[in-house]
């Protein structure tokens, strides 16, 4: 068992002899007697002209994450906290989730604009040549202006599939569409390097857009898995 994958299911409990009989879960609130951001942070630190801290009073049951910039996208990641890296393979079924809040999504002189949120899992080893990286990703849905918290979610039914689930993209492609000869999902949950969510589906063109948004309880919740 490599050292990644140890600390993965270390942390979500998952090693003592055999698997855990009861479903585990990564959840991260935001609150400082919940360990805080716990390795979560968002594009520039908030210098009050914009940017991601976390608000203490946004919250969904606050804090949350919030981010206010003008940009062309907005992303928010965690590669430090081993309880979302590493060795996703043979979890058996995985969810991830997160609760989202758009207070402002708007495209010049406050004409509101659609953008999705994505949730993208990055592997950085293994990669064809000039490509930084190797991924798979998934659509949430688009973000509801001023409909308060909303919750989004995907399962992963089987982390060892080799092919894309329903929905599910890959890039790392020539074309950056897809996925490379040689890969595939469960080789790209295999070796998470990176968890993020982000505005930026693959292939979108954007102009600079006025966000302010917010996440909060994000969590990957983890179904015994099959050993």
């Amino acid at each position: 068992m490599n050292r990644a994958r140890a600390a993965l299911l270390l942390t979500l409990g998952l090693v003592n002899g055999a698997a855990t009989a009861d479903p585990t879960s990564s959840l991260v609130t935001f609150a400082n007697n919940a360990g805080g951001a716990q390795g979560w942070q968002g594009m520039q630190t908030d210098s009050g002209l914009g940017g991601t801290l976390v608000d203490p009073d946004f919250g969904n049951g606050a804090p949350a994450l919030r981010t206010k910039m003008n940009n062309y996208f907005i992303a928010w990641w965690n590669n430090t906290n081993p309880a979302y890296l590493g060795d996703w393979s043979g979890l058996g079924t995985v969810t991830i989730r997160v609760d989202v809040f758009a207070t402002l999504v708007w495209f010049g002189f406050g004409n509101p604009v659609p953008r999705d949120l994505v949730v993208e899992l990055r592997d950085y080893d293994n990669t064809p040549p000039n490509v930084p990286w190797v991924s798979v990703w998934y659509n949430l849905g688009t973000l509801n202006v001023g409909n308060g918290w909303q919750t989004r979610s995907v399962t992963i039914a089987d982390t060892a599939s080799v092919a894309l689930p329903a929905g599910w993209g890959g890039t790392g492609d020539f074309l950056g569409t897809g996925l490379p000869p040689g890969r595939s999902f469960a080789s790209v949950l295999a070796s998470v390097d990176i968890i993020l969510f982000h505005t930026s589906p693959p292939g979108m063109v954007s102009g600079f857009v006025d966000y302010d948004v917010a996440l909060d309880n994000i969590a990957v919740d983890v179904a015994p898995a099959r050993w």
